[in-house]
Order: C-alpha cells, then structure tokens, then sequence
C-alpha cells in the first residue's frame, strides 16, 4: 500500500470511493464543494498495490471562536467496503498527523464514531473546553493535539467552513 498526496486524476476516484463508502453522497459532495472553493488543506490517498485508490482522508480549516489559528478539521475518512478493517484509515491518519505537524497544522477535529478516533489519539474535546457549532453528542467531537502545548488554555466554539452547512 502507498500513501501520497492527492493528484488530479484522483478525483473522480475518490468522489466513487466516497459514494461507495457512505450511505448518501453527502461526504463526497462536500469534499467536492470544498476542494472547489480551495477549502482542502490536506488531502491523502491510499493505494492498493495496483494503484487504485482505496481510502481518502481530507482536511480542511475551522476556526475557534471565529479565529483562525491553522487548526484543521478532519472529514471525511473513508474506506473502501472491501478493504475495510484492515488498518488502511489508521495509517492514513498516522501520515496525516505527521504531515500535518510538520506544516505547523496544530490542532485537528474530527466529529467521528468515539470508538475509532481514539486509537490515533483523539479526545473529547469537550475535556478541553471546545465546543462544535453544530448539536452532536459529546463523545462524538474530538480533538487532537498535533503539536504539544497549543491547546493549554485554549477553548471556545469550532466552527467548520460554511461548506458543511449543507451536510
């Protein structure tokens, strides 16, 4: 398996990967709409040894209390069916959170199964005062601190780019 950063010719793969991996087409008409509007901050393919894109991850940015700090949020990540349970959105979120932090991308959210998330070392954020715009569950909206110390005495509300308003 090879994981890189999107290219162009990956698009229409991932858009079928996305349709494929969710019960609508919500994820990736968004993904869509976001890269349109150059929204994406990170966008990564896994690829099968034949070089068909398998899993998608996608990154973009969200404010907190209407202040932009380079925190990103994650959505989607996807898996194609067939290859699911079998780590590929692990270690897609393994390379993710090192570029990330190597671009000085701080923080990251992801609204996301509370079961998954925590394995690539997200929590609640709640525990660390953050809030979503949107009414979720509160095991639900997680955080990740990619570079150490930039959450100390941060909180407030994350808010997503307006392109999640139609999600």
């Amino acid at each position: 398996m090879l994981i890189r950063t999107e290219a162009p010719a990956d698009i229409l793969p991932i858009d079928r990967l996305l349709k494929a991996a969710f019960e609508t087409e919500a994820e990736a008409n968004l993904v869509m709409k976001l890269r349109e509007n150059g929204r994406c901050t990170l966008s990564l393919v896994a690829c099968s040894d034949e070089g068909e894109v398998i899993g998608h991850l996608f990154f973009s940015p969200v404010t907190v209390d209407g202040q932009d700090d380079n925190w990103q949020g994650l959505a989607p990540l996807a898996v194609k069916p067939e290859f699911q349970r079998q780590g590929i959105g692990l270690a897609l979120m393994e390379e993710a959170k090192e570029t990330l932090a190597e671009f000085g991308y701080p923080v990251t959210v992801v609204l996301g199964h509370s079961d998954y998330y925590p394995k690539v070392g997200f929590v609640k954020a709640s525990d660390h005062g953050l809030s979503c715009s949107w009414p979720v569950p509160d095991e639900a909206f997680m955080v990740l601190e990619l570079i150490p110390g930039t959450l100390a005495g941060r909180n407030g509300l994350v808010e997503y780019s307006a392109e999640f308003s139609d999600v």
